[in-house]
């Protein structure tokens, strides 16, 4: 390990050669499971994964890797390609791209584990794979098949196995994008399709616990518009609203629904949970917000340890009178909550072990990293 060297994007690329190459890999080979990976002929200058960088020192924020998966669709075929590894790089886009003109795109996140047993792990992907179906068809889109989806994750993982963090410092965050990247003027779907997906070895998206504005000037989604799917066009809007919090000394915001003004609902990249006794409360999947993978699972997780679950609008009032919040999300897996500002009055929450989110946090994480048995056949995996 290098002693002193941040695990940055800028020391990194000094390493390193050919990063930026996006041809095609002509020197591959099939592992046991099918899956084409480059073989070692095929990386000048690759690192053993302990040289890469100082994995105590990563943050949430990019890091490039050697490889991406990309996969294209043009109009009148219907269906995806086969895709293909390629070196990490600059990807080339007409400037008429429906992608670039109309923000017809879709994004996705998951991780690769490793385990202390040293085998790689992804957590659900198949449950990405069919919640970009749902937005593909809500933005007009072909989409991978959940075979070809969860495949290319598989195919980038591996390509990118050495940046998987040891276990304990990290994850190998993977963004599946799907892009409109064909040329068109008029307001309409592109007639050409591109699927892509990266990655980047991550630490924690917040320390400690998070602290929120509650905003009710600008709201993050409406009834009928894209709030429950995870458009590319969901995420700038608020971003005014995120930075203005930030500089107030708050982690994020907290949005409340449009139609009413009363009722929580999601904040910037992540779900809210509300408890108070033995009942657990979040708001309802009902089109403002996203459908999260870590939401859906700590809702099954909780119920097994005995909880009660209630999927219903939650007033404010009833957050700033709960015994604990927590948000959940890929990036962020599960966190408390330590606090809630709204017009100038602040609510603080219990936070730490013997905790609710603490509780579900070494349940979740056990079982992403293979410290838990894997009861319900979540877990891929994938070395």
């Amino acid at each position: 390990m290098f002693r002193g060297k941040s695990c940055s994007a800028e020391w990194i690329r000094s390493r390193r050669r050919d990063v930026f190459v996006t041809k095609p890999l002509r020197q591959c080979s099939r592992n046991a499971i099918g899956v084409q990976t480059a073989s070692d002929a095929s990386i000048n200058g690759d690192r053993e994964e302990h040289d890469l960088c100082n994995w105590d020192e990563l943050k949430f924020s990019l890091i490039p890797t050697d490889y991406m998966y990309v996969m294209k669709c043009s109009s009148g075929e219907g269906a995806f390609s086969q895709g293909h590894l390629t070196r990490y790089g600059n990807v080339e886009l007409s400037p008429s791209s429906g992608v670039l003109n109309y923000g017809q795109g879709l994004l996705e996140g998951l991780k690769a584990y490793r385990g202390d047993d040293n085998r790689i792990r992804l957590f659900r992907p198949e449950q990405n794979a069919l919640r970009m179906q749902m937005g593909a068809e809500r933005m007009c889109m072909p989409s991978p098949t959940a075979e070809q989806f969860v495949g290319s994750i598989k195919q980038t993982a591996l390509a990118n196995k050495r940046w998987v963090p040891p276990p304990g410092k990290g994850s190998l965050y993977i963004r599946p994008l799907l892009l409109g990247t064909g040329a068109i003027l008029g307001v309409a779907p592109s007639p050409e399709y591109t699927f892509l997906a990266y990655a980047s070895p991550v630490g924690n998206y917040f320390t400690g616990s998070m602290h929120f504005s509650v905003e009710d000037k600008v709201y993050r989604a409406i009834p009928g518009g894209t709030g429950g799917i995870k458009s590319i066009t969901n995420y700038s809007p608020i971003y005014k609203a995120v930075t203005q919090a930030k500089a107030k000394g708050f982690t994020d915001v907290l949005f409340l629904d449009a139609a009413t003004g009363k009722n929580i609902e999601e904040a910037t990249a992540c779900n809210i949970f509300v408890a108070k006794g033995n009942v657990i409360s979040t708001p309802p999947i009902a089109g403002t917000i996203l459908p999260g993978i870590t939401r859906k699972t700590i809702i099954e997780v909780a119920s097994w340890l005995g909880y009660q679950i209630e999927e219903r609008a939650i007033p404010l009032e009833e957050l700033m009178n709960a015994d604990e919040a927590f948000c959940t999300g890929t990036a962020i897996a599960i966190k408390p909550v330590g606090s809630v500002t709204y017009q100038g009055q602040r609510v603080e929450y219990k936070t730490g072990e013997g905790t609710l989110s603490e509780t579900l946090f070494r349940t979740l994480t056990g079982i992403q990293t293979g410290r838990i048995e894997d009861t319900m056949g979540w877990i891929v995996e994938i070395d």
